[in-house]
């Protein structure tokens, strides 16, 4: 893992499509920006960890 360090207004580049951009650190939360292509899913973690356990439940056990 890459730990950066970055001040309001400051940007990460990956790649030559995507920039997160720190928008605001305020009482122990940073708020971020991301820019990227429309094709690509931004998405928190919980969220897609969520998503998933619910596709995992819905999904009948396959037969052996």
């Amino acid at each position: 893992m890459l730990v950066l360090s970055r001040k309001v207004g400051q940007r990460i580049l990956i790649g030559d499509q995507i920039a997160v951009t720190v928008v605001r650190v305020a009482q122990g939360t940073v708020r971020i920006g991301v820019e990227a292509p429309s094709h690509l899913s931004i998405v928190r973690e919980e969220l897609q960890t969520e998503a998933g356990e619910k596709l995992q439940a819905q999904t009948p056990p396959q037969p052996r």
